[in-house]
């Protein structure tokens, strides 16, 4: 499995021909994303800086798209969404009431990968995980402005005791993307988590083998 990251919540997880994209960043945001093809795209929270399905359908590439709880097997992947919730709107600011988020997770080449989106209550509902017997990469928000602050990031992934953690929804000044997410997010988590000099690198190339020994390791990936 390669996985990259695009800026935002924009996240992409490709085994072979099939490649996930996890809230692609629309061309209406303000924050600037990437362009490609995907065969299926998952939408955790309806706005723009998060719904960018037209920013991977490209070339022959016309998604399979899910945006809400439910159960789901395709491309031989088995998905499944469930309701949150998130008080985060567009390029960083925050709603007043609570807006409908989905939990992901997806069994991908073996390992089972959790998306919070743009989760921003530290409770999670312990019935998601019920069927799960480990969370082997966690996806989570960690900018707060709408969503979980880096150090509930920290606190949430340290319950759920994930083998990897990737954050996202920080402000990344080499990609102009200052506008989402506390501008210390990311070095407060790191701090968090005893990961100070974790380095961000290009993608992450990982095999189910890989995980072993592994409890709760921060990964950064660049934009």
């Amino acid at each position: 499995m390669v996985i990259s990251y695009h800026g935002g919540e924009f996240i992409k997880a490709s085994v072979g021909d099939t490649t996930i994209a996890f809230n692609p960043i629309s061309k209406n945001s303000s924050l600037s994303g990437s362009r490609f093809g995907a065969d299926i795209v998952l939408v955790s929270l309806n706005d723009k800086d998060m719904n960018g399905i037209e920013q991977v359908t490209y070339g022959e590439k016309s998604p399979f798209v899910i945006s809400g709880p439910g159960e789901y097997e395709v491309e031989k992947l088995f998905i499944k969404g469930f309701p949150s919730v998130s008080r985060y709107a567009s390029s960083g600011k925050i709603a007043k009431e609570g807006r409908p988020n989905t939990i992901f997770m997806v069994t991908m080449e073996g390992m089972n990968l959790c998306f919070l989106g743009a989760l921003s209550e530290k409770k999670v509902d312990p019935k998601i995980f019920e069927d799960v017997e480990e969370i082997d990469i966690l996806f989570v928000p960690i900018g707060g402005e709408g969503v979980l602050s880096a150090s509930e990031a920290h606190e949430v992934a340290v319950s759920l005791e994930p083998r990897l953690i990737i954050p996202t929804h920080y402000p990344s000044t080499s990609s102009g993307q200052v506008g989402i997410g506390e501008k210390d997010a990311l070095k407060t988590f790191l701090k968090e988590g005893g990961a100070e000099g974790e380095k961000a690198q290009e993608k992450l190339t990982i095999k189910k083998k890989d995980l072993e020994g592994k409890a709760g390791e921060i990964v950064v990936l660049s934009v």
